[in-house]
């Protein structure tokens, strides 16, 4: 099979012809039909993730069809539509398993990573962690749902009640959560680098109702602030935006690092707070959502062997929405 592989962090991808992988006891075999280019790919490439000891196929927001099906799996048949995530597989017995924080699991391995992702034209993945799709959406527009949107909903989730949200990086992210935050009837305040006119023009017509740069002040104290750029300098300055009692989530899997900041932006019993990764419950409870609430994905896509111009252009903050690999 064709694939983009990461032989090296730091290097460019490379187009490699690997043997069709096969699946085992309780996993599937996916004809990968797309996959979303997520800025975690862009951790793991460049180094900014710890590097493994061997080359590894990155992506982890799959959208195929089942094409083999290991012993054991019942839930799924061949020709099924599915997507994959990036948790991949947790051991179930630790204590964050057991105490149902598998996104916490202490041997957790992750798509695309610790397990070849979906920069291929086939992947096999763990059947407990590959879910069913809402036929309403394309396999391109479905591919930034299973990271962009699994995260932006298990953040907003940390917000509890918050009514004014600040959105800080206004990337793939950030346009579904500020629909899905739309939907629950909350109002979002996005902050992108400064002098973006493009991004804030994106923002205002997804609903944001002020969008600026963020080196701005809001026009309003927030209630809760999502900051989904890998910019430790935000930190100080959502917790300057948010009202006492406030929440920061911090929504990347890495940040640079936080700058110090005086305690009075913490007092009055502000917090701050980050997400990991993903559950199971968390992805059935959002495509659920996905389903039926008026949620569009915006993308752009590349053929899988420009995997490194979509890297590029990512990494550039040159898109609006979600980047997708077409494996056709």
């Amino acid at each position: 099979m064709l694939a983009m592989q990461l032989l090296r962090p730091g290097q460019p991808l490379q187009q490699a012809r690997l043997p069709t992988p096969m699946p085992a006891s309780g996993q599937v075999l996916i004809q990968v039909a797309c996959c979303g280019v997520c800025r975690t790919d862009l951790h793991i490439v460049d180094g900014e993730l710890p590097a493994l000891d061997r080359p590894v196929v990155p992506g982890h927001e799959i959208v195929g069809r089942v094409a083999a099906l290991g012993s054991g799996v019942k839930h799924f048949a061949v020709g099924d539509r599915v997507g994959v995530p990036w948790l991949g597989w947790t051991c179930g017995k630790c204590d964050a398993c057991r105490a149902g924080r598998e996104n916490l699991c202490s041997n957790a391995r992750f798509t695309g990573y610790h397990l070849d992702g979906g920069y291929a034209q086939l992947v096999v993945a763990d059947a407990r962690y590959v879910f069913a799709l809402p036929q309403r959406y394309s396999d391109e527009e479905a591919a930034p749902l299973l990271c962009a949107g699994l995260i932006g909903y298990r953040a907003l989730g940390f917000t509890g009640r918050a009514w004014r949200v600040g959105i800080y990086g206004f990337g793939a992210a950030a346009h579904i959560v500020t629909q899905v935050a739309r939907y629950q009837d909350r109002e979002i305040f996005a902050f992108t680098r400064p002098g973006d006119d493009e991004a804030q023009r994106f923002a205002l017509k997804l609903g944001a109702v002020w969008a600026g740069g963020s080196d701005e002040a809001a026009p309003q104290t927030l209630d809760a602030a999502l900051i989904f750029a890998p910019v430790g300098a935000l930190v100080p300055a959502a917790l300057k935006a948010v009202a006492p009692a406030g929440t920061v989530v911090c929504a990347g899997i890495h940040m640079s690092d936080i700058p110090a900041f005086p305690y009075s932006l913490l007092w009055q019993e502000r917090k701050i707070v980050s997400v990991a990764n993903l559950t199971r419950k968390d992805a059935e409870e959002f495509l659920a959502l996905a389903a039926h609430a008026p949620i569009q994905t915006h993308t752009r896509s590349w053929p899988l062997t420009s995997a490194n111009e979509a890297l590029a252009d990512l990494r550039g903050g040159r898109l609006q929405g979600a980047a997708v690999l077409r494996t056709a």
